[in-house]
């Protein structure tokens, strides 16, 4: 499966909703710190509802750490500040979903060392939910790689 991680990431029920998420598809969450919120913060557990023992969650010191133990094909950085959209990329088992903070997304010196992504979005939008972003890039990929895992593999839905 893939992995989603989320770079310092800010908002509690945002990465609620991605536990819930990486739970019901398989996809793997690595969180990298500093994080905006403690890990049992009621606001995340209400989010993530009782999935967060269904999901893979794991908390690293700095993206460097995490990229290097992952060891990816390739990482997949999200951004605002690309024109390559995401249905152009070729998403394999064992990338890297990467998303920046709420406030601020990923710094330009992350981006710059990864393929960027962005999805599309009306003409003066800034950007769109966090959690939400991450369910169509998450569902993208899946489906691309015929929902492995899921009742209905191998299905085009």
């Amino acid at each position: 499966m893939l992995n989603v991680v989320l770079y310092q990431p800010e908002i509690p029920p945002n990465t609620g909703n991605i536990i819930r998420l990486c739970a019901n598809t398989g996809f793997h969450l690595h969180l990298i710190e500093p994080l905006g919120f403690e890990l049992d913060d009621k606001r995340l557990r209400r989010a993530g509802l009782d999935y967060r023992e269904y999901a893979d969650v794991k908390t690293w010191p700095t993206l460097e750490a995490c990229v290097e133990a992952l060891a990816p094909s390739r990482v997949w950085a999200m951004t605002t500040k690309t024109e390559r959209c995401y249905t152009d990329a070729t998403f394999s088992a064992g990338d890297i979903l990467l998303l920046g903070p709420e406030t601020r997304g990923l710094p330009e010196s992350v981006r710059q060392q990864y393929d960027a992504l962005t999805l599309p979005m009306l003409e003066g939008s800034r950007s769109m939910n966090l959690s939400n972003a991450c369910a169509v890039i998450v569902f993208e990929a899946w489906r691309q790689l015929g929902f492995a895992g899921s009742a209905g593999q191998g299905r085009s839905c």
